[in-house]
């Protein structure tokens, strides 16, 4: 049995100079970016006076840290594993990549918003770069012999935006007192509110000492930039519970997720749904092809360049007249087409021969994710949401005998239509001691109310109540 991990650090030299956090009464600005040789450095960063040229320089070095402590009776042997940062994925070969992001409790539950191919995608089309406030300033973590045993992705972030767990009014707080929130620094999928690990350790006998490495790598970087603060969202509920004791503040939401209990057919699956709920359903369903409206599931070569052009149009809409601002870029699509092959389906609705709406969905080990949702400016059929976003993924979900859909963020109709509440985890570091209880404070009354809505919601849903209980005991997440 392995003992506690235990990670040395050999610290290296501060690389900033004066602390100018204190300045009252500064909103961010913009910031610029410029790389110099192997060092980054950042301009006119948020929080000071407009035409400040200052600069705080980025240029954390590598950090060596002695992992003491046997990982097994047959390895007894301290090893040393050397953690950098580099400015982007596309510096970690893919395979190297890959191989941490493979979970090492569950091979089988694969992610693919955690693979090279996703996260790539997200740079090299322009949608997650320092250009739109988020800065790649991902860890990586070689032992001796220069394997990487370990990564995080991780951004410093100029704003707030895409991340679905909500801190604005966190830096509004540190504003009124004349402290910078921005830039921070936030280990996530951008735009992706998944849950899945976060500190991707590859499976070897002291990968439980790796991930402390890493953790402290994750506090020192925090330290060392001067930031205001270090973010964790949508970790894995393991990380959540580890990380608690690394002085880490804890957080919880809500999402809503459709479980499998071995449907052999949709309708199967209505069976366990109470009369109203499952005749609901039935209309709604009957409504789409009364419309004339054909609905299609494409994967991998499939989907054409032609229906992410199209899908691109319905992602605009939807972004341009609800959600206000456009996260990805056209390429982004067709890249993550091109690099994720059948990993990727797009349900598409047709409507004399045209296509008028879609919903993106990526297939894990044993999940279908949803994502995103949009249709023409003009293309107003009642219930095609509905068909397109839920009922066309649980048909999907069964026919691949995946265990669940993730149906994203928000969204209580959602109950209505089988999806039934779960709980979703963020970890947060703050430098400011203050502040951290203050916020700690905060986070003890929300998560109250977070845990007593998820229940209320949960036992109004619309499962027969056998069912139900049984969806109660496998839950697992203490609510």
């Amino acid at each position: 049995m392995a003992s506690p991990a235990v990670a040395t650090r050999h610290p290296s030299p501060s690389i900033f100079g004066p602390d100018p956090r204190r300045r009252r009464g500064h909103s961010p600005s913009n910031l610029g970016f410029r790389r110099s040789g192997l060092q980054l450095k950042v301009t006119a960063i948020f929080g000071w006076i407009k035409g400040d040229t200052r600069t705080r320089e980025l240029n954390p070095s590598a950090e060596s840290y002695t992992l003491t402590g046997s990982a097994s009776e047959a390895d007894t042997k301290p090893r040393e594993v050397s953690v950098a940062v580099v400015s982007s994925i596309m510096d970690i070969p893919s395979a190297d990549w890959d191989a941490c992001a493979v979970d090492s409790v569950d091979p089988d539950n694969f992610n693919p918003f955690l693979t090279h191919a996703f996260l790539s995608s997200l740079e090299e089309s322009g949608s997650a770069v320092k250009e739109t406030g988020w800065l790649p300033l991902h860890v990586v973590a070689r032992d001796e012999n220069e394997t990487v045993v370990g990564v995080v992705p991780l951004y410093l972030k100029s704003h707030s935006r895409g991340e679905f767990v909500f801190d604005q009014s966190w830096a509004e707080a540190y504003y009124s007192y004349g402290l910078e929130y921005y830039p921070k620094l936030q280990s996530c999928v951008p735009f992706t509110p998944v849950t899945g690990q976060r500190i991707l350790v590859r499976d070897t006998p002291y990968r439980d000492q790796v991930f402390e490495a890493l953790v402290k790598e994750l506090k020192s970087l925090t330290t060392k930039l001067k930031v205001s603060s270090l973010h964790i969202t949508f970790p894995s509920e393991g990380e959540f519970s580890k990380l608690k004791d690394s002085e880490f503040l804890q957080r919880i939401g809500m999402q809503y997720h459709w479980r499998n209990r071995d449907y052999r057919s949709f309708d199967e699956f209505l069976m366990d749904l109470k009369q109203p709920k499952r005749k609901n359903i039935r209309q709604e369903r009957k409504k789409i092809p009364a419309q004339n409206l054909k609905m299609k599931r494409l994967r991998g070569d499939e989907i054409k360049s032609e229906h992410w052009d199209t899908f691109y149009k319905f992602y605009r809409n939807t972004t341009d007249n609800h959600w206000g601002r456009p996260y990805l870029t056209r390429e982004f699509f067709h890249r993550l087409g091109e690099k994720m092959g059948d990993k990727v389906m797009l349900i598409v609705a047709e409507h004399d021969d045209k296509h008028v709406a879609g919903a993106l969905n990526l297939i894990g080990g044993d999940t279908l994710f949803g994502r995103l949702w949009g249709c023409l400016p003009d293309a107003y059929f009642p219930n095609l949401h509905f068909e397109a976003c839920y009922y066309q993924a649980i048909e999907a979900a069964i026919e691949l005998n995946l265990s669940k859909v993730e149906a994203g963020a928000q969204g209580e109709h959602k109950i209505q239509r089988g999806y039934l509440p779960v709980t979703t985890y963020s970890c947060h570091y703050f430098l400011d001691p203050g502040f951290g209880a203050a916020i700690g404070n905060y986070l003890a009354h929300e998560t109250a109310q977070v845990k007593h809505v998820i229940k209320v919601l949960h036992d109004s849903g619309p499962y027969k109540e056998d069912i139900l209980n049984e969806f109660l005991l496998t839950q697992g997440d203490g609510v």
